[in-house]
Parts: structure tokens; C-alpha cells; sequence
């Protein structure tokens, strides 16, 4: 009897900001890997997501909303919009009922003409209004050289099982890229980073949360206890004393709230300091941004 072919591929997440990438990525990984929030460009990484089963190896990747760079973080974060396009076995573009292909054009056709399987997904269609779906549908399938549409609602998990099931159909056989024992590529600290700015992204407005960027200094890990101190810095001392707010109840907040979420994470006590600093304009910096982990190339 001939053994089962072993498949493996990169199937990765792309689509405006805000159309559900990060839920669905959680949904498809099995695990909280992105953060989320109601507020657009959350994600700023591509964060890998492994699915493991002894026939395949799923490397999933959330991406970065597409938009039109303003900045150099926005450059930076484009730059793993582009890199997820030159690797993919797969593409999951991902949009919903309320946004058009304005500003990502050149995406599109750069999509259409690479000849990676396409999978489309209409995400939210818990909220569509009677013919709207037909609507974009008609919209997109004009506008997007897809292999197959998906209907669904990432937020109720509605109809995302088949989305597995497309990819299966159309990944490659290929030994696994990485242990299966893995859930990502991405160190603890990430991922305590990560869950930190998901608070700092919940609990202020505004400009802040774009201004704001986490970076964990100090990561001990005990048996029993991780003690971490992470760093938040802002662009500007007006926006240091709203991160720690009267008599430091905003920051106490945040801190409170990101250690429950780390303690989930992690599966253990965490102890948690935070810290509040002013790096000056570091979204418009190259070197400010290297430092924090990004590539402004």
C-alpha cells in the first residue's frame, strides 16, 4: 500500500484593514495568534500560524491591512503585504460587504497575474441586507481572478470549515516546513507585546494606539511565574500622560487587563510592570523602527 502523500504550503491572509483577517487567522490556527481589535491597521507584523495534522502542514499568515503608505511604519508594514504575495502556495484574499478594491488596484493585478490559486472570502455576512450579497459578489468576481468564492461570518464561524477544505484541495505536496510540534514563528515576547498594545487599542482613542509601540525589556520565566517589564512607547509627552491617565488609573487598567490575557496565553501567573517612555516621531523613523523590530525597507 503506497504511504499518503505529505502536503505543506504557505496560504496567506491578505485584504484591506478591518475586513476580519485576524479573527479568521485565529479561527483557522485554533488559537488567539492576532490580536484584534474594532480599529483599523491592529495588526502591523506578518504573524505565521501553524496547522498541523499527520497528512499536512498549514503555514497561515496574517498580514497588515493594504493601504496607501503615509508613513514609514506604513512602508514597513506594505512590505509584508508584498513579501506574503512572492511566497504564497495560496492567496486568502480576504474583504467584506462594505469595502471595493479603491487604492489596492495595482494589488489586484499583481494578484491576478501571479498565478497562485486565489480564494475569495466575503466576510460579515451575518450583516448583509437582502441582495447585497449578490451585489458584492458580482463586484468582486469581476474585479479578482479567484479560483472559488467563500461566504462567511468569521465572527459567528459561520461557514469557515470549508474554507480548510479549498486549501487542502490545492496545497502542495511538500515535507513540513517547520516542527510539528510548533504554533508559530514568533518568540513569548512577541506575543506579550502583542497582547499589551491589544489593550492599549481597546482602552484609549484617537491617535494613541497608532502612536503607541510595546517592546518587552525584561522576560523571566519560572515553574510557577513569568515576571516581565515591558516598555510603552508613544511619540509625544501630551500622549504619556494619557497612556497613564489621572493618578495612573488608565495604565493600572491596561495592566490589569493584559496580565488576565497573558495568564491565558501563557498558562501560568504573570507578574507585569509597566513603564511609559516618549520616543519622538519613531513611526517616521527608520532607525527608530529597526529598533522595534520592524523593516522599513
Amino acid at each position: 500500500m503506497t504511504p499518503k502523500s505529505h502536503q505543506a504550503g504557505f496560504v496567506n491572509i491578505i485584504g484591506k484593514p478591518n475586513v476580519g483577517k485576524s479573527t479568521l487567522m485565529n479561527i483557522l490556527v485554533g488559537e488567539p495568534i492576532s490580536i484584534i481589535s474594532p480599529k483599523s491597521q491592529t495588526t502591523r507584523h506578518r504573524i505565521l500560524g501553524l496547522t498541523n495534522s499527520d497528512n499536512y502542514q498549514i503555514v497561515f499568515s496574517d498580514t497588515p491591512g493594504m493601504l496607501k503608505p503615509q508613513y514609514e511604519l506604513h512602508k514597513s508594514m506594505m512590505s509584508f503585504v508584498n513579501l506574503s504575495l512572492e511566497d504564497a502556495d495560496i492567496i486568502l484574499f480576504v474583504t467584506d460587504l462594505f469595502e471595493t478594491d479603491a487604492e489596492i488596484e495595482a494589488i489586484i493585478e499583481r494578484i491576478n497575474n501571479s498565478g497562485v490559486p486565489v480564494l475569495l472570502v466575503i466576510n460579515k455576512i451575518d450583516l448583509a441586507k437582502e441582495g447585497q450579497l449578490d451585489q458584492v459578489t458580482d463586484y468582486w468576481t469581476s474585479r479578482l481572478k479567484a479560483d472559488t468564492l467563500i461566504p462567511i461570518s468569521a465572527l459567528e464561524n459561520f461557514n469557515t470549515e470549508r474554507i480548510l477544505q479549498e486549501i487542502l484541495d490545492r496545497l502542495p505536496e511538500h515535507p513540513p516546513f517547520y516542527d510539528k510540534e510548533e504554533l508559530t514563528d514568533r518568540p513569548e515576547r512577541f506575543f506579550a507585546s502583542e497582547i499589551i498594545r491589544e489593550k492599549i487599542f481597546k482602552n484609549y482613542k484617537k491617535e494613541i494606539p497608532y502612536s503607541t509601540e510595546v517592546v518587552i525589556e525584561d522576560f523571566h520565566e519560572s515553574p510557577d511565574i513569568i515576571r516581565m517589564r515591558a516598555n510603552i512607547f508613544v511619540e509625544r509627552n501630551s500622549q504619556k500622560g494619557i497612556i497613564i491617565g489621572e493618578k495612573g488609573k488608565m495604565l493600572k487598567k491596561v495592566g490589569i487587563e493584559a496580565r488576565q490575557d497573558l495568564e491565558t496565553f501563557f498558562g501560568k501567573k504573570v507578574h507585569l510592570e509597566t513603564y511609559v517612555k516618549v520616543e519622538p516621531d519613531w513611526r517616521k523613523n527608520k532607525n527608530k523602527l529597526r529598533k522595534f523590530g520592524y523593516d522599513p525597507s
